[in-house]
């Protein structure tokens, strides 16, 4: 009986270590995806466009034709796969979900560990262009006694991750409640955290959950009020504010369609997204085009096309449109419950002290500080003229200067 029972607990203890390794990880797309791929653009089916119309119902005819040829002909894909390849990928399993990272250390002593988390429609191809200035200051540039370490994680259903295996991953707390678990799991005591979009997102609950470990949180991409809730008041707000409250009651009238689809009916978008490269293109490009710097006036002008497109390759080979559309379906689900069942629970939440906060503003955002900091208690605060929803695409230089500014004061 005795022995039985010994032959359990090791058995238990193996499933357990196996669980919770960490797995060294590759990119490696079968040659017959990328032949499908191109097979699949070679045929695509144009719909007609309506002559004037630019980009104000959507992403032009011809723009979208010539991006689609790139892509095909081009673009490299074998070439960005070796790019991601030189920095460590893993994977780890996760209450029941394969969690994808990134993890490269920095060679300077006492390097703080930072977690940056990346929003919709983005994956960790979004930081490529600050792992360098991060990790490696000296050779950029900046002071060595600034360098991070940085863990940089796929979201479930996103990017490179593997496909979610149950619902329940849209929640962001359950997302925060795994980065603190990645993070332990790495070793990691002490850590910065970052986050843009849906990023910011889990890097504020992150903060709430673990604010015993969180040194900081520094956030990109916040949006001033809830996109559909009320339109802002404009009475008391004046010269950018103003500007940037006014941008985003537009973005409630127009440009909330692809938001109103994912939280409503995410099935039904995604047998286009995984059966279309063009509609996958379509769908994430007309973002990069409407999110980045307003002075760009074309996305590849904002970001490196090829980044760009090694996103979206990223979302097509993985199926991850579909997915991360139904993680939206979830966090709205989520998000409204909390505004309508749990006022008081959700109001607890926002009340409740934590680490210190960082906001970096870019050209394109519309975040507003009389709005989001009231009563002043978040203790850096940048705003700068270019760059967009993607800083660390558009201008890694100034999203890696605002981190190491900020950290600057919360290391040991």
């Amino acid at each position: 009986m005795n022995e039985i029972r010994e032959k359990t607990e090791i058995r238990e203890k193996t499933e357990t270590r196996e669980k919770t390794a960490i797995r060294e990880h590759r990119v490696d797309v079968p040659q017959a995806d990328l032949d499908d791929l191109r097979e699949r653009l070679a045929r695509t089916r144009w719909p007609r466009e309506l002559p004037g119309t630019g980009w104000s119902r959507g992403v032009p005819l011809e723009y979208l034709k010539e991006l689609a040829a790139y892509w095909a002909d081009g673009f490299d894909w074998r070439a960005q796969e070796a790019a991601l390849n030189a920095f460590p990928q893993f994977l780890t399993e996760i209450d029941g979900q394969d969690i994808h990272f990134l993890h490269v250390r920095s060679k300077e002593p006492g390097a703080l560990p930072l977690l940056l988390t990346h929003g919709w429609p983005s994956s960790p191809v979004e930081f490529l262009n600050v792992i360098g200035p991060l990790t490696d200051p000296r050779a950029h540039g900046g002071d060595p006694s600034d360098a991070f370490d940085v863990v940089i994680p796929s979201l479930p259903g996103y990017g490179f991750s593997p496909p979610v295996k149950e619902t329940g991953w849209g929640n962001l707390f359950r997302v925060a409640m795994a980065w603190a678990t990645l993070m332990e799991r790495l070793g990691y005591e002490r850590y910065a955290v970052q986050g843009t979009d849906v990023g910011a997102g889990v890097a504020g609950i992150l903060g709430g959950v673990a604010p015993e470990r969180v040194v900081g949180v520094h956030l990109t991409g916040t949006a001033p009020a809830m996109p559909f809730g009320p339109p802002i008041e404009l009475e008391g707000l004046s010269g950018d504010d103003r500007v940037r409250a006014e941008h985003f009651n537009g973005l409630q009238i127009d440009g909330l369609g692809y938001l109103h689809i994912q939280a409503t009916r995410p099935q039904t978008l995604g047998y286009s997204l995984t059966d279309s490269p063009v509609g996958q293109l379509a769908w994430i490009v007309e973002k990069f085009a409407e999110w980045t710097d307003p002075a760009i006036p074309l996305p590849e002008d904002a970001v490196d096309r090829d980044q760009m497109l090694t996103n979206v390759s990223a979302y097509w080979f993985n199926g991850a449109g579909a997915s991360s559309a139904h993680g939206t379906y979830e966090g709205m689900k989520v998000y409204r419950q909390l505004s309508e069942q749990n006022a008081e629970a959700a109001e607890t939440v926002e009340e409740t002290t934590g680490p210190p906060m960082g906001v970096a503003v870019f050209a394109a955002d519309d975040t507003i500080k009389s709005l989001m900091d009231p009563a002043g208690q978040i203790a850096h605060w940048s705003v700068y003229d270019r760059g967009g929803h993607f800083p660390a695409m558009e201008a890694p230089d100034l999203l890696a200067t605002d981190l190491r500014a900020f950290f600057r004061a919360y290391r040991r």
